[in-house]
């Protein structure tokens, strides 16, 4: 049962954090420089909408069997880089709540009312809080592989 749960609990990062990698790294700088907002904006709407269903299913993944793993060794048996873990994981699904409910929201009403100006101001804010927890997950994904090298 634990390699299946370790399964979908890798699965769910890769696809958040290697989504957001892409996203940010790949798509978005593609899309600027080669569109302009009238037809990126609507693209990069969809492309979010898309990815957002995958990051909220992965989200799910990630905490169930994360908890499902801690909770068969044992909350106060656990590592403490798997507590690190864990509170930096929840920290990431704030900011990504914060980056659907209200950023992704406003992009998406600025682009059905052809309000450029405020569907790329929602996408910036959007770019900076994906940037944030891209660092995040990589920081976490360290804690995941490194830390228990560093606790004894």
């Amino acid at each position: 049962m634990r390699s299946i749960l370790l399964f979908l609990h890798l699965a769910g990062v890769i696809i958040w954090v290697g989504g957001m990698f892409f996203a940010h790294f790949c798509l978005r700088p593609a899309a600027a420089a080669q569109l302009p907002p009238p037809q990126r904006l609507p693209l990069l709407a969809e492309v979010l909408g898309r990815f957002f269903f995958a990051v909220a299913a992965s989200i799910v993944a990630i905490i169930v069997s994360g908890f499902a793993i801690i909770g068969s060794v044992g909350f106060g048996q656990t590592p403490i880089h798997w507590h690190v873990m864990e509170a930096v994981g929840l920290l990431m699904t704030g900011i990504f709540c914060v980056i659907y409910f209200l950023y992704y929201h406003r992009l998406k009403a600025g682009v059905a009312a052809q309000d450029w100006p405020a569907a790329g101001a929602a996408m910036n804010r959007i770019r900076v809080l994906v940037a944030t927890n891209l660092m995040l997950g990589a920081l976490t994904i360290a804690v995941a592989t490194l830390g228990a090298l560093f606790v004894r």
